[in-house]
């Protein structure tokens, strides 16, 4: 298993990822963005994917209170469902493992065992690198005998992540679907 930048950062010993105002996080950020050739001007874009349908002053009022701190183990904890395509408990490994679940191996979620009559909603763009199509297309194909009105879904072929929060038509595409 390849190692990702989360675990690296969490044996360094941070604990928080707090991308507002952190120095020690700008500092890493920085370097990232050097290091990896990211656009971090355009840091929106580089994580989530281009977003079509954005204003400036969404942006800018998006930006005033995000993104929120989150700890180490978040982001490790994704990037451990993204590698292994696997949706299960975190996995700290061996000693903490063994501990907290009496299993060498976290427990796996089966979201196959969603209660069938429970609404579910999934919204995905084809320009979002968070939610791609992908992994939304797996997620319905997982539901396949929920009942036809307790899932439904919204593809929107220019939409990025954060189009669907903040985008100027988002409003009118839900209520439409809904």
């Amino acid at each position: 298993m390849n190692p990702f930048l989360g675990e690296a950062v969490g044996l360094i010993g941070i604990a928080e990822f707090k991308p507002k105002g952190d120095p020690v996080v700008d500092s890493f950020l920085k370097s990232i963005c050097s290091f990896t050739g990211l656009n971090c001007n355009d840091l929106v874009t580089s994580l989530s994917g281009f977003n079509c349908c954005l204003n400036a002053s969404a942006i800018n009022k998006y930006l005033k209170n995000e993104p929120q701190s989150t700890l180490i183990k978040n982001l490790i904890h994704l990037s451990q469902i993204i590698r292994t395509k696997v949706i299960a408990k975190f996995d700290g490994f061996l000693p903490y493992n063994l501990k907290r679940y009496e299993a060498f191996r976290p427990p796996v979620y089966n979201v196959a065992n969603l209660p069938s009559d429970l609404p579910l909603f999934l919204s995905y763009g084809g320009n979002d690198a968070i939610s791609d199509v992908e992994d939304v297309q797996y997620l319905i194909n997982i539901q396949k005998n929920h009942l036809g009105d307790k899932l439904k879904s919204l593809f929107v072929k220019d939409y990025g992540h954060f189009d669907f929060i903040k985008a100027v038509n988002a409003k009118d595409l839900f209520i439409m679907k809904l």
